[in-house]
């Protein structure tokens, strides 16, 4: 008899333990959810469907700054313009006998290193200032060869140019051989750039190429700009180009296949590849109905018209039990910085609880016997 006590206290003990908070891997969508529910909630909960995901993804971007946003193609004319800083070099052609330029028995005089001024304009003797900025260097050599003619009407110009900052592009970092160079011309590729500087570096993993171009910060994936002949801009003088690690990462957390935070391996990774990455939903804890994307928004973006977030912190669920859901996740991009997270089903604290009451029933049962 006094055994069989002991079994329906250990029974009624195990229910009462089913009835506190188990322990698991992941809370439940109730349980992350629930605050939305009161008189102040601190986040918004939005479900994605097939109806929305369209309109969602206008939302402002967030995670980053560049945002992939890279400048349309276009290439530049061959030929090279003169800017302020560049250095020509000039080799004067008179044949006169009593040349002003030239000695007894000279035909030619080099004027070497003569940088244009900030305001544009070279020092040539004859000519005194005249302006050669935005010329090309046979331009510019018409323009002196006419300024020269009424002082010396047979004078032929050779013109020459050194590019200065005005007409080179700094290679940053991401390369073998980082440092300034100089354009040959206005057609002067970023991929020719790359790999006049040795390529990108081999322990680079994931590279993107950022441009920044009088203060604006454009950027591309490497691959994307090896690929794409469309993306192969031409530089401008004062370009900056740094490769990079791509740094972006979401984090995954919950009955999923993996915890921890996630690179992205490709330019867009939409909600059903994120969860591929990670090892795709536990199948003996997850809970299908309940997938949730949690993400910060600046205060910039939030809308009351629908066109955006209504609050900063902002929960999107997916139910990818029916094929409504699973479309509304392949068209959902994870932007950086989210939080993928797989809710527990609670079918799983359900089985657990029988679970501990069916072992405890075998404790009772052994115990009973040995009494026995």
């Amino acid at each position: 008899m006094r055994h069989g006590f002991k079994l329906i206290f250990l029974a009624v003990a195990v229910i009462a333990l089913g009835g506190c908070t188990l322990p698991r891997g992941a809370a439940l969508t109730g349980e992350v959810l629930k605050q939305h529910s009161s008189d102040k909630p601190t986040f918004a909960v939005v479900p994605v469907t097939q109806d929305n995901v369209r309109e969602i993804a206008r939302w402002p971007a967030t995670g980053w700054s560049g945002s992939y946003r890279w400048i349309k193609g276009g290439r530049g004319p061959q030929g090279s313009v003169i800017k302020s800083g560049d250095r020509l070099n000039l080799v004067i052609w008179d044949s006169e006998e009593n040349s002003l330029l030239t000695t007894a028995g000279q035909k030619t005089v080099a004027l070497e290193g003569i940088q244009v001024s900030p305001s544009g304009t070279i020092f040539v003797p004859y000519i005194d200032e005249i302006s050669v900025s935005g010329l090309s260097p046979d331009k510019a050599r018409l323009r002196i060869q006419e300024r020269l003619e009424p002082s010396i009407p047979s004078a032929q110009v050779q013109v020459t140019v050194a590019p200065g900052r005005g007409n080179s592009v700094d290679m940053v970092a991401g390369v073998a051989r980082p440092g300034t160079y100089p354009l040959p011309d206005r057609n002067s590729s970023i991929l020719s750039l790359i790999a006049q500087a040795g390529g990108v570096s081999e322990a680079l993993e994931n590279p993107l190429v950022r441009l920044i171009r009088a203060g604006q910060e454009h950027e591309i994936r490497a691959q994307k700009l090896f690929s794409d002949s469309g993306a192969n801009i031409a530089l401008r003088g004062g370009d900056q180009v740094i490769v990079q690690e791509d740094d972006r990462y979401f984090t995954a957390l919950g009955a999923t296949g993996s915890e921890r935070l996630v690179p992205f391996e490709t330019e867009t990774v939409n909600a059903l590849e994120a969860l591929s990455i990670i090892g795709g939903l536990n199948d003996a804890r997850a809970n299908p109905r309940g997938v949730l994307i949690l993400r910060d928004y600046p205060a910039s973006a939030l809308r009351t018209d629908g066109s955006g977030p209504e609050m900063e912190q902002t929960v999107f669920t997916f139910d990818l039990t029916h094929a409504s859901g699973l479309f509304a996740a392949r068209k959902f991009n994870i932007h950086p910085g989210d939080t993928v997270l797989a809710t527990e089903s609670p079918v799983t604290a359900a089985r657990t609880v029988l679970e501990l009451i069916g072992s405890a029933f075998g404790a009772a049962r052994t115990a009973s016997n040995t009494g026995d």
